[in-house]
C-alpha cells in the first residue's frame, strides 16, 4: 500500500515554524538529506565539502529573504541535523550542479537527472464549475515518495500557505489563502549555471507568501536564478501565465481556449530564438506529454472537472515514457517515477495529492481556509 503524504502544520516566528516543521517531519527530512548526501558522496564530496558550498550560497539566500535562513535553522534544530543538510534540501539542484563542477559556468555541461513534470491549468471558462483548476505530475526519484510532505503554514504577516514539497524544503507546488497557486517544471538551457541565483524552492515559497498576484508574478519574472526553470502561476479569479525562465530572462506562454499545458521543453518562439534548449536529450518524452494532455482535455473544454484533469494526467501512452510515469530506470540510471499527482482548486482552498499515481489512484484531500471565506 502506498501511504499518503503526511500533513505538517506550522505557525509562529520563522525560527519557531522551522523547529515545528523539523520535529514533525524529522524522519522524512533525514531520509531526504541522506539520499542527497549519498549522491554527493559519489562525487567525492563529504559533509565539509557540502558545508563549504552552502557557505558560498548563504549570502544569496540572505539577500533574497533573511527569514528563510532563520526558518531553515529552525528546521535543522527540530530535526536534529546540520543547517548545511537543510540548505541542501532547499537548493539541491543548484548544489548538486556546483558539486559536479566547482565553477558555475562549467556545471551545465554535466549530465544530471532531470526533475521532470507535466503541469496544466484549466481556466474558469474551460471548467464545468467555472472555477480554475491547477495541476501537475511531479516526476523525480522514486525514493522521494517516502520523503515528501504537505506543509500548511499559518502566517501572521501574510496569507497562509499550503504546499506539497520534499520534507525540509520550504515549498514546491501549492496555493495560498489569497487564491494564488504555483507549479514548476524542469527546463535546461545553454545559459545555465553561469552565476549563483536564488534557489528555486525559495522563489516558489516567496510566490506563495504574496497576497497580490502582481507581486507573485514579479517574484518569478525578476528573481535571478542559477538555471532555467518553468513556473506556472495562477489566480482563482481566472488568470494563469506560464513563465519559461532562463537564468537572466523570462518568457511567457499563455493559455489557448482556456487551457495551458507545459512539460519540460521550451515552447515560447521568443525563447527558442534566443537560447538553446539543452534538456530534451534527457527528457525526450516531454515532446509529446504536453500534446497528449491537451488532446485529452480539449474535447471537454467548458466541462472540465478535477476528475477530467486526473484522467489526463493518468495517461499511460508510450509507457513507461508516459505522462504518468511508472517506476523505471532513467537515462541517468536512477529509479524514477511520477512521485505525486497534485490537483488544486484554489478558489476552494483544496489540494488533492496521490503518491506514485502510476501504482496508486487514491487521493488525499488537504484544505486551506481562504481569505474570502474568513471575510464572509
Amino acid at each position: 500500500m502506498v501511504e499518503p503524504f503526511p500533513l505538517i502544520e506550522i505557525s509562529g516566528s520563522p525560527f519557531e515554524r522551522g523547529r515545528q516543521y523539523g520535529r514533525q517531519a524529522a524522519l522524512r527530512i533525514k531520509r531526504g538529506a541522506a539520499h542527497y548526501q549519498a549522491q554527493l558522496a559519489r562525487l567525492s564530496l563529504d559533509a565539509e565539502g557540502v558545508a563549504a558550498l552552502v557557505r558560498d550560497y548563504l549570502p544569496v539566500i540572505e539577500g533574497f529573504e533573511p527569514a528563510y535562513v532563520e526558518e531553515m535553522r529552525g528546521i535543522a534544530e527540530g530535526a536534529e541535523i546540520s543547517f548545511a543538510d537543510v540548505a541542501l534540501l532547499n537548493a539541491r539542484t543548484e548544489i548538486l550542479k556546483l558539486a559536479q563542477r566547482p565553477k558555475p559556468r562549467e556545471a551545465a555541461a554535466v549530465p544530471d537527472e532531470p526533475d521532470g513534470c507535466t503541469g496544466l491549468v484549466a481556466l474558469p471558462e474551460a471548467t464545468e464549475a467555472r472555477r480554475l483548476i491547477h495541476a501537475q505530475n511531479w516526476d523525480w526519484k522514486r525514493e522521494c515518495a517516502e520523503t515528501a510532505v504537505v506543509l500548511r503554514v499559518r502566517r501572521e504577516d501574510g496569507p497562509d500557505v499550503l504546499t506539497f514539497t520534499e520534507a525540509g524544503a520550504l515549498a514546491r507546488s501549492g496555493l495560498n489563502a489569497a487564491g494564488i497557486a504555483i507549479t514548476a517544471n524542469y527546463l535546461e538551457s545553454d545559459r545555465d549555471y553561469r552565476r549563483l541565483g536564488v534557489p528555486l524552492a525559495l522563489i516558489r515559497r516567496k510566490v506563495l507568501e504574496n497576497e497580490h498576484l502582481a507581486l507573485a508574478m514579479r517574484t518569478v519574472y525578476a528573481t535571478p536564478k542559477s538555471a532555467a526553470n518553468n513556473m506556472i502561476v495562477s489566480h482563482c479569479g481566472g488568470i494563469a501565465i506560464d513563465f519559461e525562465c532562463a537564468p537572466d530572462e523570462t518568457f511567457q506562454v499563455h493559455a489557448e481556449r482556456g487551457l495551458l499545458v507545459h512539460a519540460n521543453h521550451f515552447v515560447s518562439p521568443v525563447a527558442l530564438s534566443k537560447l538553446r534548449d539543452t534538456g530534451i536529450q534527457n527528457t525526450p518524452d516531454s515532446l509529446y506529454r504536453d500534446l497528449r494532455v491537451r488532446a485529452l482535455l480539449e474535447p471537454q473544454i467548458g466541462t472540465i472537472t478535477r476528475d477530467s484533469v486526473k484522467a489526463a494526467l493518468f495517461d499511460d501512452f508510450a509507457a513507461p515514457w508516459s505522462v504518468c510515469r511508472p517506476p523505471r530506470q532513467s537515462l541517468a540510471d536512477n529509479l524514477t517515477a511520477s512521485v505525486a499527482m497534485i490537483v488544486m482548486e484554489p478558489a476552494l482552498g483544496l489540494m488533492e495529492v496521490a503518491p506514485l499515481p502510476a501504482l496508486n489512484r487514491r487521493f488525499t484531500a488537504y484544505h486551506l481556509e481562504m481569505a474570502h471565506s474568513r471575510a464572509a
